[in-house]
């Protein structure tokens, strides 16, 4: 085995005092990292002999490819990616068993994983690589096709977290998944730092955060690329025992996404409340910053400030219509899709929608072929809105068609249409605008704001 020291000093006093934390190197195990030969049972053996002897790093050496298929993740363990080391997803479908989401295999199935977890950390330069492409149909203009599935999707998400304490994720790249990217599920006391988090932009349903019933998470100085959401809150029904989603702050992050770059839902049958969104830069999303309420959660008490968003158009794939700022509270269509069954709460076939309120947005600077649409299905649904020093220039950049607003998914028509207003809203109350400014580069069907 090889051992790395880790020397505490505790002063004269105590007499110099160190203490070791163990190294278990996965090639100690029998991994090859060859890039070829699966290594799961190597590095799993890696992971179970760290928490036997209490904890430590399960290693990963550097310029080694380590192909592997689903692993569990243990407490008092850290996953450390040496530089230039890579994790990569075996492209097996059949491999995959595990349901992301328990008793609905209609979404995903999990590739790294771990429950009822305590003290668990990913850490180091390398690279872990859910080899998306692998997992996807033909290639198209906007998007990859999905394979056709029934109600068992094979793709694996790359992280799951469900029941974890003091969570760590700090340098790592985490790059190409075939779903979700990190899914934290009920955890507590989690930090996500310098990641650079890569997916290819064309993979439908390829979200890269995602905080599920989840509470006092860090997010700070991450560089997020997804083609769906980069960072998501949300509170899935599949998990309902965890409680809300509260206490969340993401700060100096960038992020490019084909949806919604910052989405809260729209999967919320629970609360989301304390959020805070601030120093963070948005380029070349489909929607900035989204709060698409469809269940009966409510989301309340919600900061985002000293953003810079720019949107612009992408094809219908993708939801969202160039929209920088986005509130909305409209009840969830009746699907009949894959997933359906599980999206209202048991026996019901109609769901309703919470209300969304207390929600502010300070200092935003936004450049896109959309305005700001904020709205709800009755009157108070959506209240106490504050825009405060938000400015907007409306920029043509694409030649999809411009002045509708995405409602989706929504019981009833998913888009409206009209002009361009810099602010369109719907039985919205008690909305406050200060130092809002809004300019019109070669931008002719500009219309003013709607109410």
């Amino acid at each position: 085995m090889n051992y790395r020291s880790l020397v505490v000093g505790f002063g004269l006093l105590c007499g110099g005092v160190s203490m070791m934390a163990k190294d278990f190197a996965v090639t100690d195990f029998g991994a090859k990292g060859d890039g070829k030969t699966d290594d799961a049972v190597a590095i799993q053996r890696a992971i179970d002999a760290c928490m036997a002897e209490g904890g430590g790093s399960v290693t990963f050496a550097a310029g080694k490819t380590f192909l592997s298929g689903p692993l569990h993740l243990k407490s008092n363990v850290d996953m450390h990616l040496e530089p230039n080391s890579v994790l990569l997803a075996n492209p097996d479908e059949s491999i995959y068993k595990e349901s992301a989401f328990r008793a609905n295999e209609g979404e995903g199935m999990m590739w790294l994983s771990g429950q009822d977890l305590r003290n668990v950390s990913i850490t180091g330069t390398g690279r872990i690589d859910g080899n998306a492409v692998a997992f996807m149909g033909a290639e198209l203009d906007d998007s990859f096709e999905l394979k056709p599935v029934t109600t068992f999707d094979p793709r694996p998400h790359v992280l799951t977290l469900i029941n974890a304490k003091n969570v760590k994720i700090q340098g790592v790249t985490i790059a190409n998944s075939a779903y979700w990217t990190v899914h934290l599920v009920g955890c507590y006391d989690v930090a996500i730092s310098d990641i650079s988090l890569l997916n290819n932009l064309k993979v439908r349903n390829g979200d890269g955060i995602d905080i599920d019933h989840s509470r006092k998470v860090r997010i700070s100085n991450c560089f997020i690329e997804s083609g769906d959401d980069c960072i998501c809150l949300k509170n899935r029904r599949e998990f309902e025992e965890y409680g809300p989603c509260e206490d969340v702050v993401v700060t100096n992050c960038i992020m490019t996404s084909r949806s919604c770059a910052v989405k809260i839902g729209s999967e919320n049958m629970d609360r989301i409340a304390r959020v805070l969104f601030n120093n963070c830069i948005i380029t070349a999303s489909n929607r900035g910053v989204g709060i698409q309420n469809r269940d009966e959660g409510t989301v309340e008490d919600v900061t985002f400030s000293n953003m810079i968003v720019d949107c612009k158009l992408f094809s219908d794939v993708w939801w969202g219509k160039s929209e920088p700022i986005y509130v909305t509270s409209y009840p969830r269509a009746v699907g009949n899709h894959k997933d359906a069954g599980w999206r209202f709460p048991k026996g019901a076939t109609k769901g309703s929608c919470g209300e969304v309120k207390n929600i502010r947005f300070i200092n935003i600077a936004s450049t896109s072929e959309n305005g700001i649409f904020i709205g709800g299905d009755v009157p108070g649904k959506v209240s106490n809105i504050l825009l405060d020093n938000v400015d907007l220039t409306l920029k043509e950049q694409t030649a999809y068609p411009k002045g509708v607003y995405d409602k989706r998914p929504c019981d009833g028509e998913g888009f409206v249409s009209g002009k361009v207003y810099g602010i369109y809203t719907e039985n919205v109350t008690d909305l406050k605008v200060r130092d809002f400014k809004v300019v019109a580069e070669n931008f002719p069907e500009y219309a003013g704001e709607r109410n």
